[in-house]
């Protein structure tokens, strides 16, 4: 054993000098540019993959984020009485990952994420429609231009109640006022009227402008075509209400956005004074 340990050093020596006799001769840059080749190759990839992981993260957080707002916006254009507090609504995100040929779309937020039927679906132009059904990953919904679809409207400006319908041969909504003597010109906005309880359509959510006023040959309602907000083929990502805010909720929620700062606040109020006069 002492014979053993007094020759380990020496032989540590021997192979230190080959080494540097080896670098010597035949330069082992080579072999250094390689290894630094396969694992800082493998450094990247790992580092990459936590980037990433994190990006995922924050984009999530973001699209929460962006759904909440967007729901803050809309509670805060009522201009009707609703069961849902001011400050707004329960939220989801989802992205829209299918198109099917019946007018419907699939979402990949689902029963898992407190999706249920009958709850409105719009992203940030306007009314993308109602979920039709639910299961625990995702979703369809049933866009506003579906043949099926029929929606409880009213003129943003006048507040004349109607019905908007799909047109989906042409991409536009038709609204029939029950009103056949109510004034209605292009340029017109139309939104939801709001159904109990919320469901399937909370109100006051943007649906369309009205671009044809259609001849009323009986005088029984006055027609418009609707050109919608939202662009059907290009959906992306998108909100559904999941419904009211719980009593308290909203007011321990706007007490903690002031004590972070006045900033965010004012921000958030000029970005709604923004969206009202868009």
């Amino acid at each position: 054993m002492r014979a053993a340990g007094r020759r380990a050093p020496a032989l540590l020596a021997l192979v230190s000098a080959a080494l540097i006799a080896a670098d010597t001769v035949t330069p082992l840059e080579p072999l250094r540019v390689f290894g630094s080749a396969v694992y800082g190759g493998l450094e990247d990839a790992a580092s990459a993959g936590v980037r990433w992981a994190s990006g995922e993260r924050r984009l999530e957080e973001l699209e929460r984020e962006n759904a909440r707002l967007r729901a803050d916006l809309l509670a805060a254009r009522r201009t009707t009485p609703s069961p849902a507090r001011a400050d707004g609504y329960r939220v989801a995100s989802a992205h829209v990952i299918g198109f099917g040929r019946d007018g419907t779309v699939t979402v990949d937020t689902g029963s898992d994420g407190g999706v249920d039927r009958d709850m409105t679906v719009f992203d940030g132009d306007g009314l993308v429609g109602r979920i039709l059904r639910s299961g625990p990953g995702t979703a369809t919904v049933q866009l506003a231009t579906a043949s099926g679809a029929s929606i409880g409207a009213r003129l943003e400006g006048s507040r004349e109640v109607g019905l908007v319908t799909g047109v989906p041969e042409r991409g536009l909504l038709r609204l029939s006022l029950l009103n056949p003597s109510a004034e209605v010109k292009p340029g017109d906005r139309v939104v939801t009227l709001g159904s109990r309880d919320m469901r399937p359509y909370v109100p006051d959510v943007p649906i369309g402008t009205v671009v044809t006023v259609e001849p009323a040959p009986d005088a029984l309602t006055r027609t418009a075509l609707v050109r919608p907000f939202a662009r059907f083929t290009a959906l992306g990502l998108v909100t559904v209400v999941l419904g009211p805010q719980p009593d308290g909720a909203a007011a321990d929620a706007s007490a903690g956005e002031g004590e972070a700062g006045g900033g965010d606040t004012d921000a958030a109020k000029s970005g709604s004074k923004k969206a009202k006069g868009a």
